[in-house]
């Protein structure tokens, strides 16, 4: 055997910018083999494999090692000629991270591949290029354990020399025998190959033709889309499941601010009520049992009280399985045997972190034990379909998808967004679809599991996706919500409400001055999500502010002067960011925030300091402080766990919400841990976390959702002036901001003008078909690969 010390390195200089030097890489210590894609980390009895992609940003950060390689050199020399989002290269960097994990100091491939912030990303280890002819001769002495000699390795270029001088061996007949007889057989196939294509192309029925062709002047009709709607009622119709064949859907049915549980058949039919909830009480979260036989839902009751419920599918008596009275973010479903229930975080009466188990015929809770920190709340639990692991949704606010093992080891995030995730199930085994916010509506989107790429699936206003069981249908709540700007007096007897800035686009956030003359807000009415901004007493100036796209999630924040507006949103690669704008001059600069992900910014109340919400790098949400007049900025101080942050200007206080529990939070303007106090240990909620607003004179109003009444505004912070009132019986809120007249004297809201939730039903969309040599395109069975 030859040792791998024999090898001939080339230094990764000398190699040409365009073509590798070879087929094996050496990355540290790591032997990458670019023909298979495989990464072979030293004494690992796993091989992995990347995607070409990956392998293509690998060679241009070993072309530059020790170099910081930008975002923008990257998607130029992979991704050429196309506008990739920017998700694609974070994919391909954690793949790459991932394979060379095994021999990382920090066991995450950091130490291999280090991220520059905003700008790019720096291969950290050595790199080199193992010559060809030395590798080949390495195989050779493999294949040859058993000679009575070593095999040395010469230097390349006297193997080279003596080649050049021996003289070709002449062929034997025999060998030009064999020769013509091989060369006949694979003419043989090229021939029976190029037939066989030519038969399957024309067995292909024809397209017909376009009508429209036959007189040149008729016109049948829009496209059809990709799903049907099955409901089309006034009422709201939300939480769809599909049976295991995909043949019945039951869903909620909300009205009047109740809810109730109904089936129907998936083609076109009549809805049939499942069960009849008691006065008061509502039905939500149904889930169809594996066998299909039964159905598991959630009551809850007028007096508070909240109970998990299973019943035959067909109707009848329903039974107990649990009491979940206080429970906030309730989620559950059914393991694959179907004799049990998996739920997520619980608080209440049943309260639990983690995701756990119910044995149904027992009552026996069992939980799984993971890695979770203390702020995390775990969402929305399902095995997948063979049974195999389970997804989840971590912090669903500010969240993103998780996967482990059906026995709680090997947890991983899937996805790096700290989106709003608007449910989610399993497509198959290996894909998941989730509903998530983008900008001013939820879209469906795929997530494969392999390669950790996403897919828009073409399917806006959708959300709380449902697979069956079988893969053949997917059911989905398709919301469709226009939202209007509204002032609303506050304790003005008769006092009507009054629409600002009318359009047919969907307005939201919006956020009033501290003059109380000024509106900014974020819209879709130019056909584009922007960031608006106008003078009351003036329609006319209304203005957008165009060059970066505002986060819909979070609200804007106004300086003491009125001047300046500080702005969460993204940049044209999707990357996030602090933007300070001076609406009235329409410029804006974005923010050298020194954080790893900026998810929200407010003035602090000291000249010069700017409270921000971040998510770290080891996914704790914390809230700093910084002194802006320094170069770089100077943290201050840090509080963890926080999920929204405003600043009571006059009283002083930062008021806080918090990503593990419900409640309003207090601390003082330096972020003293021991300053912090609880305001409200009830609301917001976690899922209103952002409907709450201060006035000038320390009132904290909050929009909630009342008895007989959609939109209602209530004081939440004990002693102080606020008021209760209903602001509209009928219509809902927004849920991502609100703002207060500086005298509290007025609430401009963001109210639905438009609103109403239907059941959309479709086959399940299939993965493009994977290419085969480049022609997957005249192979039409290529499509039908198992997913």
């Amino acid at each position: 055997m030859v040792s791998k010390t024999a090898l001939t390195l080339i230094p990764m200089q000398t190699i040409d910018n365009e073509k590798p030097a070879g087929d094996r890489l050496r990355i540290g210590e790591c032997l990458v083999v670019l023909s298979s894609r495989e990464v072979h980390p030293p004494d690992a009895r796993k091989v992995q494999r990347l995607t070409p992609k990956s392998i293509g940003v690998l060679l241009a950060l070993a072309r530059r090692a020790g170099q910081v390689v930008t975002r923008d050199e990257l998607f130029a020399e992979v991704w050429p000629d196309t506008m990739p989002t920017n998700d694609v290269l974070t994919q391909a960097i954690t793949q790459l991270r991932k394979a060379f994990a095994s021999t990382a100091v920090d066991g995450d491939g950091v130490a291999y591949i280090e991220t520059i912030s905003k700008t790019g990303y720096r291969l950290l280890v050595p790199v080199a290029w193992e010559d060809a002819a030395a590798d080949a001769a390495v195989v050779d002495a493999e294949a040859s354990d058993d000679a009575p000699e070593p095999v040395v390795v010469e230097p390349v270029a006297a193997v080279q020399d003596e080649a050049a001088a021996r003289p070709a061996p002449a062929r034997s007949p025999q060998r030009r025998v064999v020769r013509r007889y091989v060369l006949s057989g694979v003419g043989i196939l090229l021939l029976a190959s190029t037939l066989l294509m030519a038969w399957l192309l024309w067995k292909q029925p024809e397209s017909p033709e376009p009508q429209e062709t036959v007189s040149g002047t008729r016109v049948l009709g829009s496209p059809e889309r990709p799903y049907r709607l099955i409901t089309s009622t006034s009422a709201f119709e939300t939480h769809p499941d599909l049976s295991p064949d995909g043949a019945l859907v039951v869903f909620a049915k909300e009205s009047d601010g109740l809810s109730s549980l109904w089936v129907q058949s998936t083609g076109t039919a009549t809805p049939v009520q499942l069960v009849t909830p008691p006065e008061g009480g509502s039905d939500r979260f149904p889930a169809w049992s594996p066998d299909g036989r039964e159905i598991a839902f959630a009551r809850f009751l007028a007096d508070g009280g909240c109970e998990v419920l299973v019943m035959p599918a067909t109707g009848g008596t329903a039974r107990r399985v649990t009491r979940c009275d206080g429970t906030e973010m309730l989620s559950f479903d059914w393991a694959p045997d179907g004799r049990s229930l998996i739920f997520g975080s619980m608080t209440g009466s049943q309260a639990s972190r983690g995701i756990r188990t119910l044995e149904l015929a027992s009552g026996r809770w069992t939980s799984f034990s993971y890695a979770m920190s203390g702020d995390d709340f775990d969402y929305a639990p399902r095995y997948s379909p063979d049974g195999k692991r389970i997804g989840f949704v971590r912090n669903p606010q500010v969240g993103d998808l998780w996967v482990m093992d059906a026995d709680g080891s090997n947890a991983e995030r899937l996805t790096e967004e700290a989106a709003e995730i608007r449910g989610w199930a399993w497509l198959t085994s290996s894909e998941m679809v989730f509903g998530r916010r983008v900008d001013s509506e939820s879209r469906l989107f795929g997530l494969d599991l392999g390669t950790r790429l996403l897919r828009d699936l073409g399917i806006g206003d959708a959300q709380s996706p449902s697979v069956s069981r079988q893969g053949s249908n997917l059911a989905f709540m398709r919301d469709q919500p226009q939202y209007g700007l509204f002032r609303f007096p506050l304790g003005v007897a008769g006092g009507e409400p009054q629409r600002l800035f009318a359009s047919s686009g969907r307005d939201g956030q919006p956020m009033v001055s501290p003059d109380g003359r000024q509106l900014a807000f974020t819209s879709d009415r130019s056909g584009a999500f922007a960031l608006w901004w106008a003078r009351l007493e003036a329609p006319d100036s209304l203005e957008m502010i165009d060059g970066f796209r505002p986060e819909a999630r979070q609200p804007m924040d106004w300086s003491a002067d009125a001047r300046h507006l500080l702005v969460t949103g993204r940049d044209a690669e999707g990357l996030p960011g602090i933007y300070e704008v001076i609406p009235e001059e329409g410029q804006w600069s974005k923010l050298p925030v020194p954080v790893n992900e900026p998810l929200q910014a407010v003035y602090g109340r000291q000249p010069g300091t700017v409270l921000v919400v971040e998510r770290a790098v080891n996914d704790r949400m914390v809230l700093a402080l910084f002194d802006r007049t320094q170069t770089p900025w100077k943290r201050l101080a840090a509080l963890e766990g926080v999920s929204q942050v405003r600043v009571d200007k006059t009283g002083g206080q930062v008021l806080f919400t918090r990503l593990g529990s419900p409640g309003l939070w207090q601390v003082d303007s330096s972020l003293a841990l021991s300053s912090a106090r609880p305001v409200n240990r009830e609301v917001p909620t976690r899922w209103r976390y952002r409907t709450w607003a201060v006035a000038d004179n320390g009132t904290v109003q909050y929009l909630n959702i009342g008895p007989r009444c959609a939109t209602r505004l209530d004081a939440i912070n004990p002693g102080a002036n606020g008021l209760s009132q209903c602001l509209d019986a009928v219509r809902y809120s927004s849920g991502n901001g609100l703002s207060l007249a500086p005298d509290g004297s007025a609430a401009f809201v963001a109210l639905a003008v438009a609103d109403g939730a239907d059941i959309g039903v479709m086959p399940v969309p299939r993965r493009p078909p994977r290419r085969l040599m480049g022609v997957a395109k005249w192979l039409p069975w290529l499509g039908k690969h198992p997913s």
